[in-house]
């Protein structure tokens, strides 16, 4: 590697900032040393591993002057470097170390006398030198006033290190806070939803424009088949190129699959050039894939695991691509990216947990639902519905059962909680509904009652809404008799179109403080009348009051009258603004 390419040398060289550019201090260094030692040339460099920089110079010929670079055969300051200290040489033509550098023949270097600039930790970074186009023998005091303009030399560039040292102290910790920021951001937006796709996509909108340009985020599963692909970028303008790109990968054509099986083979993270001959990109190969990620900037990538947090498998890919303007990526980044997969994995793995627990629960809920009983001029219509966010399934139900004596019972109950538990004690308390009814004449409010009761008395830990129904045909159509515990109200469509809210003094739900009383309230209902029970997630939401919900109903079956029974449902469900809870609703239409 030689002295030239110490890391820690070049290291200091490149946070000098110098290149091949006039800096004004060191011109004027340099034009002061021509003064002072009359010498026709005189030079301050700054060498890179493979050239040299003129930062600040007088006397040389053009193009060198204009370009402020020469290459290292032409440098017979890398002497200086290379040895660690002074050189000077009366004559170059007969030194065995510069006789052969190309500087001799094609600038007339005579006669050479450089000293070393070094920075705090003595590394040689470059010289102050001067040279003459005739042999010279240079005098103590020449040597002793560039000696000393060298050490002037030598503490401005200290200075710019130490300014740089400090600047990136300041860049590292600003990028540090920035990093924590954007993770406890990610944190929020993963645990905000249990729909892993919409997670992963809030995921990479979060990243673009924050760790890199764009960011691909890739699901498989343990099959090996993609599941999930989504790409983000920071700059509208690429919206749907990376929309493209995305749909693209998903269809999991040559190149996809090419890139999952190279990842595999690879350990991860990997951070790598994108033109690099080496790299992941060049393996995978020419593709529409590739195509759309130059258009849309591929210089580097940085491609991270999503890793669960159990059994610590890959489950698939974020990959960070900035464009040619961004510049790689740096360790930090990598760290960033591994501590969002990590996370990423996390809840990847939360979401199927919750999948497999949402699905128990809906195949639970839906075995305690009863298939509804035939009625002769009585059609019942029941839909549930779990929820669309949170746990998905919960307490609601429905049920009607015809009597010995021929009449029915209906009942719409909802049990707090939205769990598994809460589904299976939705069953034992539909049970208890059943077995406490059948065979009785009590009206709905002593059956409530008597509910209330066996629920303190079996120590059974629910807290339930209800409203439940008696219906007594007779010959000009029906009686009804309900009660209600704390249950939004029973609505009914008339036959001609009127609409009838029936609202109640509330009375509290059951499992909390026994009633010995509860109400029993008395309706007629004729021939075409249509009845609609139903739980508060048909019209409650937390933004809004009940009332309004309400308002949702009416709207949907007015003018409804002639409707199929099947069709109110329909458009009953539709009027949910917000699926965050489950519904249970239960239409009955009189003939």
């Amino acid at each position: 590697m030689g002295v030239l390419g110490d890391p820690e040398r070049l290291r200091a060289v490149r946070r000098l900032g110098l290149g091949a550019r006039a800096d004004a201090a060191f011109d004027r260094i340099a034009t002061l040393v021509e003064r002072l030692v009359d010498a026709p040339v005189s030079l301050v460099t700054v060498l890179a591993a493979d050239r040299q920089y003129l930062p600040g110079q007088v006397g040389l010929p053009e193009p060198l002057a204009e370009s402020r670079e020469m290459p290292l055969t032409h440098s017979l300051s890398r002497h200086v470097v290379e040895a660690g200290t002074m050189l000077v040489v009366p004559d170059t033509r007969v030194d065995p170390r510069m006789k052969d550098n190309l500087a001799v023949q094609d600038l007339q270097a005579m006669a050479y006398a450089g000293v070393p600039l070094t920075d705090s930790d003595g590394h040689v970074l470059g010289t102050l030198a001067v040279m003459d186009r005739e042999p010279r023998a240079w005098t103590r005091s020449e040597i002793a006033l560039l000696v000393e303009l060298g050490e002037v030399c030598s503490s401005e560039l200290r200075l710019r290190i130490a300014r740089e040292i400090a600047d990136e102290a300041r860049r590292a910790a600003e990028s540090a806070h920035d990093q924590l920021s954007l993770l406890g951001e990610l944190t929020e937006t993963l645990t905000a939803t249990m729909d892993i796709d919409e997670a992963l996509g809030r995921l990479g909108r979060t990243v673009a424009g924050r760790l890199a340009d764009w960011c691909v985020v890739a699901l498989a599963e343990p099959s090996g088949t993609v599941r999930h692909v989504s790409a983000a970028h920071h700059d509208p303008a690429y919206a749907d190129l990376a929309e493209r790109l995305a749909k693209l990968a998903g269809a999991a054509p040559r190149e996809m699959k090419s890139l999952v099986a190279a990842v595999q083979r690879i350990p991860l993270p990997i951070r790598e050039d994108a033109a690099d001959p080496r790299s992941l990109r060049a393996r995978v190969g020419p593709g529409e894939v590739i195509e759309i990620a130059e258009r849309i900037g591929l210089a580097s990538y940085l491609v991270a695991p999503i890793t669960t947090p159990v059994g610590r498998r890959i489950v698939g890919v974020i990959i960070l691509v900035n464009g040619p303007r961004a510049g790689a990526f740096d360790e930090a980044a990598e760290r960033t990216a591994t501590e969002i997969g990590r996370r990423a994995g996390l809840a990847v793995d939360n979401s199927r947990l919750y999948g497999r627990q949402r699905h128990v629960a809906e195949v639970l809920q839906h075995s305690m639902l009863p298939e509804l009983p035939r009625i002769p001029g009585v059609e019942l219509h029941a839909r549930y519905l779990p929820a669309q966010v949170g746990a998905a399934v919960g307490g609601d139900w429905y049920d009607a059962f015809v009597q010995p004596d021929g009449s029915v019972m209906l009942a719409v109950g909802d049990v707090s909680g939205h769990d598994i538990e809460a589904a299976a004690t939705m069953g034992q308390v539909r049970n208890l509904v059943r077995g406490d009814a059948y065979g009785r004449d009590d009206e709905p409010g002593p059956l409530l009652a008597q509910l209330d009761r066996a629920l303190h008395g079996l120590r059974m830990p629910a807290a339930a809404t209800a409203v439940l129904a008696r219906l007594r045909r007779d010959a000009d159509g029906y009686d009804l008799t309900f009660a209600n515990a704390g249950h939004p109200p029973p609505i009914v469509l008339r036959r001609d179109g009127e609409i009838e809210v029936w609202w109640q003094s509330p009375e509290p739900l059951l499992g909390l403080i026994p009633r010995d009383v509860r109400t029993t309230h008395h309706r007629r209902i004729d021939p075409g009348d249509t009845l609609l029970l139903y739980t508060d997630g048909l019209v409650e939401s937390p933004a809004q009051l009940i009332d309004e919900g309400i308002g949702r109903i009416r709207k949907a079956i007015e003018g409804g009258q002639s409707r199929p029974a099947d069709e109110i449902c329909t458009r009953l469900l539709d009027t949910a603004i917000r699926r965050d809870d489950d519904i249970a609703l239960l239409v009955i239409r009189f003939g």
